[in-house]
């Protein structure tokens, strides 16, 4: 079929799986480099102006997509899911740019990584996948991975701080669940729309109390991060066109790496055993899981 030969070129020639873990891993890195620089701007610009500029070039750049189903786009059959979606998207959006502002980014990225366990958990509840009792003893695993790396850099479990990157990651579960929920009626342009438009303007109402005016290095600051998260989103549909979603997922992972990177040479941040510890439990985890999808998805070619 023509999408399989698509799909396995890959990219400069690689296969499938190969190409989509080259795509994974940059679109990891370039995820990270915004959340670096979200951490750089917040010093100057409030994290809703931050969240603001970032849905702004990520609109400006989807119109295309956007125009050639307008205004169809705009017709939903479940408002009531998206208005969950996309609340739970600006809680993990803003949330996920005020961890970076207050702790450092490789234990903001561990904690945020509890995103996996939640949407294993709301899957089961409320979309009644299948959940066995190898992926639940996985997942409570990661789980204890998370809460390992909270206590340092948050300063101990009832610290504000700790649970910031965990709010993020309740709400990017929360809209993971609620695609794919709406995936079965609605397009990628419906989606892509009400996002893009509406997590804006929650973000940026509140601006005209909250704004501060960039000088040029800010202009430039704001809009290369807006830029570097289209681009962002756009590597990572590549990398699940081209390689299976059970390895593409895993490349998640590296931010890990990427953020320790980061933090070290723009920060001289070094991350403490707990957070060391922690995502080295969450990786063991992940690295299980990832193992039975692949061994079961053999027994079910075979």
């Amino acid at each position: 079929m023509a999408g399989e030969n698509y799909l396995g070129r890959g990219i400069g020639g690689l296969s499938g799986n190969t190409g989509g873990i080259v795509w994974g891993l940059l679109a990891a890195g370039l995820f990270s480099a915004v959340a670096a620089m979200a951490k750089i701007a917040v010093h100057e610009y409030h994290v809703l102006q931050i969240l603001f500029f970032r849905q702004a070039l990520i609109f400006v750049f989807s119109l295309p997509s956007i125009a050639r189903s307008f205004p169809s786009s705009l017709k939903t059959s479940r408002p009531g899911i998206h208005a969950i979606r996309l609340s739970g998207a600006f809680v993990a959006l803003s949330c996920g740019i005020w961890a970076v502002a207050v702790l450092p980014l490789t234990t903001a990225t561990t904690i945020t990584f509890a995103q996996v366990f939640f949407v294993v958990l709301f899957a089961l509840i409320f979309l009644k996948e299948p959940v066995g009792p190898h992926r639940i003893i996985a997942v409570i695993v990661g789980f204890l991975g998370v809460l390992i790396a909270m206590r340092p850099g948050a300063g101990g479990f009832t610290s504000l701080a700790g649970l910031i990157p965990l709010a993020s990651a309740l709400g990017a579960a929360v809209a993971v669940v609620s695609v794919r929920k709406l995936s079965q009626t609605e397009s990628t342009a419906t989606l892509l729309l009400y996002q893009a438009l509406f997590v804006g303007v929650l973000a940026g109402v509140p601006l005209f109390w909250l704004w501060v005016t960039p000088d040029f290095y800010g202009w430039v600051l704001l809009i290369s991060m807006g830029v570097l998260a289209t681009l962002g989103q756009w590597v990572g549909v590549q990398a699940l066109r081209s390689g299976e979603a059970s390895v593409v997922g895993n490349m998640e992972y590296t931010k890990l790496v990427y953020a320790a990177v980061f933090g070290f040479i723009l920060f001289s941040e070094i991350p403490d055993l707990h957070t060391i510890a922690g995502a080295c439990v969450i990786l063991a985890s992940s690295a299980y899981i990832f193992h039975r999808e692949r061994a079961q998805s053999r027994r079910h070619r075979s």
